[in-house]
């Protein structure tokens, strides 16, 4: 019978109190639960909104096609880049080996042909050089004395003959008389043989004292300086990385050109004689009349290029070697014709291309959707290339378009 009360007290812990359901139901507090609720709706609204339309437009950078300046000279059928070389630079060395005494120039020192730029320790080849001058003299001293041998044995002959005819010497006597001559006459042309061979060897010790003094094999200008005073040189490299192979690097400014690689899909653009404008990097603002020189008839395999040679119109004491320079190659007038001075197409961002189905395509933006666009490029000068056909100055054209991007897909561009 215990049970039973237990029972009516736990019933009545679960009875609600009408107290607190009063408060629940005050005027206070139905304010803030509606508003409550009116605001989480306003929240998933938004949210939903957002998401619809973050799946409806794909977030897109664009940039503006632009027009090509217009004193850029002819139409450009084909851009790119390449470096300054000089068909003409030598290391100058020393052609025996020796250690250097004198060094008579510098980097950036003008110097002409046939100039001295060094000397070496000459000591040996003096010497060896009055020994064979030495040689000489004596060799000249010695003809002397045979010609002298040579003159009076043919006295002999001539008075042995004058005798033999009075009968006042044998036969014999102007036989060896004659005799006497004919060896002194093959002495004396021995001898001269001998002073010739002397003389050569004054020559070679001449040549050798010569190589100790270096001289510039062309007018140009010294780029680097590889030597200095006490230093061993040497036309053969040695081991230790003790001795040097040159005394310093010259370069003939006047036979600078540029070098370019031109990919080979595009090199039936290019030929010999076609007009070039030319910038270099380290002066955007510069464009140089050049042309082109010669189409180098090999192939880079792993490149898939094909070296051009162009040269400058105009030389210029700012272009120097290994300078990094943008051309285009122009359109090549007919004969008779004017070259064409309007510049043809758009130039865009290198990204804005992409390949689809073998073609080059763009995607402008046109009311907010990506319209796919086949266009025609004329080359690329670093993160440019140009369109010839396809887009007009000012179009919106994407950059870097998604993989997935899709003709009249919605978007949202954000300008670069």
């Amino acid at each position: 019978m215990a049970a039973e009360p237990d029972k009516k007290a736990l019933l009545g812990q679960l009875r609600i109190d009408r107290g607190d359901e009063a408060v629940l139901e005050s005027p206070s507090r139905r304010p803030w639960i509606i508003g409550g609720g009116v605001a989480l709706l306003a929240l998933l609204g938004a949210g939903a909104w957002l998401a619809l339309s973050g799946r409806g437009a794909v977030p897109v950078h664009t940039a503006l096609a632009q027009p090509l300046a217009a004193d850029g000279g002819g139409a450009s059928v084909l851009d790119a880049t390449g470096y300054v070389t000089a068909r003409r630079e030598a290391t100058v060395s020393a052609q025996i080996t020796g250690t250097v005494t004198q060094v008579l120039f510098d980097e950036g020192d003008h110097v002409a042909a046939g100039q001295v730029l060094a000397r070496l320790d000459d000591t040996a080849q003096r010497a060896a050089l009055a020994q064979a001058q030495a040689q000489l003299q004596s060799a000249q001293a010695v003809l002397t004395q045979d010609d002298a041998l040579l003159a009076q044995s043919r006295r002999d002959v001539q008075r042995d003959e004058d005798l033999v005819t009075r009968n006042l010497v044998s036969q014999q006597a102007v036989e060896q008389a004659r005799t006497q001559v004919d060896t002194g006459s093959a002495q004396v042309e021995a001898q001269k043989k001998q002073i010739e061979l002397a003389g050569a060897n004054v020559r070679a010790a001449q040549v050798q004292l010569d190589y100790c003094t270096v001289r510039a094999p062309f007018t140009g200008v010294v780029i680097a300086k590889a030597a200095q005073v006490g230093e061993i040189v040497s036309p053969f490299s040695a081991g230790g990385g003790f001795t040097r192979t040159g005394i310093g690097t010259l370069v003939d400014m006047d036979s600078l050109e540029i070098e370019v690689d031109v990919n080979e899909a595009y090199i039936n653009r290019v030929e010999p004689g076609q007009p070039v404008s030319s910038v270099l990097n380290a002066y955007p603002d510069w464009r140089i009349p050049s042309h082109v020189i010669a189409i180098i008839p090999t192939a880079d395999r792993s490149k898939a290029t094909v070296k051009v040679r162009i040269g400058f119109d105009s030389k210029d004491a700012r272009i120097v070697p290994d300078m990094g320079v943008r051309v285009s190659f122009e359109e090549k007038a007919a004969p008779g014709e004017a070259r064409q001075s309007r510049p043809r197409g758009v130039l865009v961002p290198a990204a804005a291309i992409r390949k689809d189905g073998g073609e080059d395509v763009v995607f402008v933006v046109q009311e907010r959707r990506a319209q796919r666009r086949a266009v025609t490029v004329g080359g690329g000068s670093g993160d440019t290339r140009q369109v010839l056909a396809g887009l007009s100055p000012g179009e919106s054209v994407i950059v870097d378009a998604p993989a997935g991007l899709r003709d009249n897909t919605a978007v949202s561009e954000a300008r670069q």
